[in-house]
């Protein structure tokens, strides 16, 4: 099976767990729809040098999203995000946490292509993608957004502080709760888990993130309740 073929069955195998007032096969089949409309994307020359479109992992139906910079080679050669070393982190960090990196969030990147070399995605390219990334957090709707390192940050936000200022802070636009976060590569750069060091505070960010997020599921039980 195709690798472009199990972007698709992304949306259509495994059971997801809806929120309030969702169907699981509404969050799917437009996910499915703009998925298929990336694969065939050529807004910029990204699409040349690539082997895969990258969309997205993870629960498209869950409150909590995280946005990369791009495809490494890794998630070039597999068509899925955050599947390499800093991928694995990633995992690692969400289960300590006791997150599931495939029920409780769904993971994608501020560019769909990879930039050749790993280089960082110029402005004009995040600009090409930025639709595409729009429509993905509109149809994932996520109460919280997490924002993995500066690209992220500037993409989505425009934001251009730098990530060690911003990261750890709230930051509330159009109903959301976005939080700038370091970028798990960066993390594999400065392994040190003392405190006050880049691991040891990102956790800390995660743990924050985790109790919003049950506070969020604390408040939905009690308006199901109170209805």
């Amino acid at each position: 099976m195709s690798t472009q073929r199990s972007q698709l069955d992304l949306f259509s195998a495994g059971a997801v767990v809806p929120r309030t007032g969702e169907t699981a096969s509404q969050g799917r089949d437009s996910l499915e729809a703009l998925t298929r409309e990336c694969l065939g994307c050529r807004r910029c020359e990204l699409a040349a040098t690539r082997t895969h479109v990258v969309v997205g992992r993870g629960n498209p139906l869950a409150r909590l999203m995280l946005i990369g910079e791009g495809p490494g080679q890794h998630e070039d050669e597999t068509g899925l995000p955050f599947v390499g070393r800093a991928g694995q982190l990633l995992d690692q960090i969400l289960a300590s946490v006791g997150l599931d990196p495939e029920q409780d969030i769904y993971i994608c990147n501020v560019v769909k292509c990879r930039p050749p070399g790993n280089r960082k995605p110029t402005p004009e390219e995040t600009a090409h993608c930025r639709p595409w990334l729009q429509r993905q957090i509109e149809l994932v709707n996520p109460a919280v957004v997490l924002l993995a390192g500066s690209t992220a940050m500037t993409g989505v936000l425009g934001i251009k502080t730098g990530i060690t200022k911003m990261r750890g802070q709230w930051i509330e636009q159009e109903g959301r709760a976005y939080m700038p976060v370091f970028h798990p590569s960066f993390l594999l750069r400065n392994a040190s888990r003392q405190k006050g060091q880049p691991k040891w505070l990102t956790w800390e960010d995660f743990k924050t993130v985790r109790a919003r997020l049950d506070t969020l599921e604390t408040s939905a039980q009690s308006s199901e309740t109170l209805h």
